[in-house]
């Protein structure tokens, strides 16, 4: 008995290490949310079957005689199940061991630990069948996926308590800094864009912190207090990011930002906001915490946040519409950059010169400006600054690799307003133009109807397309052929690898200009 049960609990809890591991990797990447992740492994059941089968396929060992054969074929199960999640498949973005994960490593393995001692302990004591340690340290095994995040659920009240200590901290730290001016983004898409832009633009003047990279959650905006923050500091530039009515005012009840910037509301992350109205609400969350005696930025090109601005008497209206309080006109773009002129609400007037790409860029670079004149700043001393700004890290990046391609890297967090952006600059080239895209996703039930779309859009703009994941993009694939664009001139690839390796491929007498067009987190 001993001889079959050592072999198989090693096979097994070998087996389990490795699917805890892969189940912790996703759900960290649905940040830690248990109905997120719920929904995921929904989403994704097909890579539970297996498991599922195993554990049903186990409990023929409760019949005479079929303890060793079943044994032998679960425990060459278990192999799989292990060689399918083993470490080595390289991420974008692997596993991090914080204290949070130790933790829910420490709580899981707690609840294996028992299931591991009972499964021994009966079958030395022998108080039942013999196939029981078999059959619960199995049961282990298949329903790891729902003890990972049992074992987050477990954790969520001292999680809370921590987070509690940390949030108090940051907040303690910023009350202590009477001078600090904090200035709250958020939008469904341009955000990161405009703090880097408008922290660009104050730097000339002010000592300025922001949040680092894509830091827009209430322990992200916490991190960056607690550990860059210093008394030097004059102005916080402090990215608001949501998935969750709610989640903006809890992110200014830490921040408690003065002024505030609304750079878009779309279609967005509907998969958990359910409803357009909801990103609404929700991003104007921030403009309910500015004090009347602070001002709110809206851009005025967005006709949802147009139809909501009066409601704001400190509102101020910046893009190129008319109307708006700070206007840019004039705009002229090429593959070298942009050109514009902003006017501002006393009729003064500047022109600009960016390097930054396309028409929707001068949205962003409005709204920055017409806060940093609105602080004082001159228009005419913000004209190097603005030409010094570069792009942003993966969105609309011009990166020459040589031989003859030049990427366009949008690969950060596409959403429809974006893609259109992206296919009008990729016209601007006069080239062999190439979209690599897997598509948009978090966009609910509006998913594939907004996808189709974008397959019309980019048959218009483009000369080869290639589509990443056959299933995810498949109602792209349909708005290209159903806009009549070439067959031929479409190929979906499993992979970014095996796509890039078909963009090489296309023979082209002129130079190729690739837009990467979205890059799905490995949870997708």
């Amino acid at each position: 008995m001993l001889m079959l049960y050592i072999p198989f609990a090693i096979v097994t809890i070998a087996a389990i290490v490795m699917l805890s591991l892969r189940e912790l990797h996703m759900l960290q990447l649905n940040g830690y949310k248990t109905p997120e992740h719920s929904w995921w492994m929904k989403k994704n059941y097909r890579r539970y079957i297996f498991p599922i089968i195993c554990f049903l396929f186990q409990f023929l060992m409760l019949f005479d005689g079929a303890l060793v054969p079943v044994t032998a074929a679960l425990a060459a199960a278990n192999i799989i199940i292990a060689l399918a999640n083993k470490p080595g498949k390289k991420f974008k973005k692997p596993l991090v061991y914080t204290a949070r994960v130790k933790r829910m490593m420490a709580t899981f393995f707690i609840v294996i630990a028992a299931a591991f001692i009972c499964s021994f302990w009966i079958l030395f004591t022998n108080n039942a069948k013999e196939p029981m340690p078999y059959i619960i340290l199995g049961s282990a095994l298949y329903i790891t996926p729902i003890l990972v995040p049992l074992a987050n659920l477990i954790n969520k009240p001292i999680e809370t308590a921590i987070q509690k200590w940390y949030i108090n901290d940051a907040k303690r730290m910023l009350s202590e800094s009477p001078n600090l001016h904090v200035i709250g983004i958020t939008g469904s898409y341009g955000k990161t864009s405009m703090k880097f832009y408008l922290s660009e633009l104050l730097n000339s003047q002010y000592n300025t912190l922001k949040t680092p990279e894509s830091y827009n959650t209430p322990m992200g905006v916490v991190k960056t207090v607690r550990m860059n923050l210093r008394p030097t500091h004059e102005i916080f530039v402090c990215e608001m990011g949501a998935r969750r009515v709610g989640e903006i005012k809890e992110l200014c009840g830490i921040a408690d930002p003065h002024d505030g910037i609304i750079t878009s509301v779309g279609p967005q992350h509907l998969e958990t906001f359910n409803s357009v109205e909801n990103v609404v609400n929700t991003k104007f969350e921030l403009a309910d915490h500015v004090s009347p005696l602070g001002k709110i930025f809206l851009n005025g090109d967005n006709e949802l946040i147009r139809k909501k601005a009066p409601e704001y008497k400190n509102a101020v209206l910046y893009g190129t519409t008319e109307g708006c309080d700070y206007r840019a006109t004039d705009i002229t773009v090429s593959d070298k950059g942009t050109q514009f002129i902003l006017t501002a609400p006393d009729g003064t007037s500047c022109r600009y010169t960016t390097l930054l790409l396309g028409e929707h860029s001068v949205q962003n670079l409005a709204g920055a400006i017409a806060y940093c004149h609105s602080r004082g700043i001159a228009l005419e001393k913000l004209v190097l600054p603005v030409r010094r700004i570069q792009a942003v890290p993966h969105r609309l990046q011009l990166l020459d690799k040589g031989n003859g391609m030049t990427f366009i890297d949008d690969a950060y967090n596409s959403n429809p307003s974006g893609c259109r952006a992206a296919l009008n600059v990729l016209g601007l080239f006069d080239a062999c133009r190439i979209l690599v895209t897997p598509g948009m996703v978090e966009l609910g039930a509006k998913q594939d109807e907004l996808n189709y779309e974008f397959g019309t859009e980019a048959a218009k703009a483009c000369d080869y397309i290639v589509l990443v994941g056959k299933a995810q993009t498949e109602p792209i694939y349909r708005g290209i052929i159903d806009s009549g664009y070439p067959e031929s001139q479409v190929f979906a690839a499993d992979s970014l690898n095996e796509a890039l390796a078909k963009v090489s491929a296309y023979q082209t007498d002129k130079k190729k200009i690739v837009l990467l067009e979205n890059d799905l987190p490995d949870n997708y």
